[in-house]
């Protein structure tokens, strides 16, 4: 039997004055689907998976930084508590338990403390709107970065490892440069050049033209 037609969809809501890309991704049949780093500006969100008429089935977050994950615990509040929110791998915990005070420092005071109701590991797969995803490992701009992978659709959701022309930021205390280049040229590099990818901040792009024209990256 031939496989059927994809019917993920993606609407990409920036969030936050760090203009972060949370994304609503939902199943055109079902009408039921996901977001993806919910940073902040939740009545934003909210207003997005109201009009396209979608039932929320998770939260997922790729890292603990608080324009991905700021905005996790209200959503799930204003959703009445029962969607999970799942991710990043367990290496972030600090940083999720610090949301509040990097608020603070962002001016983002509606930024929540979250702890996932699951943490997730490289090696498992999850569903996102009936399409699976491998997660992979990513450590370096955030210790328990996660990526999420469908082969299927040739696509990834790759948070802050790897943009259009840069890579994420290492210049904290627990970033790691060569971590992160390790993961981008042992694990992403290898998906293949066909692969597009959707990013944290900024336009998306493809494996292969990154490996050509991404400074940090090239003859990789």
């Amino acid at each position: 039997m031939a496989q059927s037609e994809p019917r993920l969809r993606a609407t990409v809501i920036p969030v936050t004055p760090l203009q972060q890309n949370c994304v609503l991704f939902h199943d055109d049949a079902t009408r039921r689907g996901v977001v993806v780093d919910p940073g902040g500006d939740v009545a934003r969100i909210r207003a997005a998976i109201d009009e396209a008429g979608v039932t929320l089935e998770r939260i997922l977050l790729t890292h603990g930084h608080i324009d991905h994950a700021g905005g996790a615990a209200e959503l799930k509040e204003t959703l009445g508590g029962t969607v999970p929110i799942e991710g990043p791998d367990r290496r972030d915990a600090p940083l999720l338990d610090a949301l509040e005070e990097q608020g603070r420092q962002f001016g983002l005071a509606s930024a929540r403390n979250v702890r996932p109701d699951r943490w997730l590991e490289e090696g498992e797969t999850i569903e996102l709107a009936g399409e699976p995803f491998e997660i992979l490992h990513c450590p370096g701009h955030a210790p328990g970065h996660l990526v999420y992978v469908s082969r299927r659709l040739r696509f990834v959701i790759m948070g802050d490892v790897l943009f259009r022309g840069s890579i994420g930021r290492t210049d904290f205390a627990y970033g790691d440069h060569d971590a992160l280049i390790d993961a981008i040229r042992t694990k992403i590099l290898p998906l293949g050049d066909d692969v597009q990818f959707l990013c944290g901040h900024g336009p998306g792009s493809t494996i292969g033209e990154e490996r050509v024209s991404n400074p940090f990256i090239q003859g990789s």
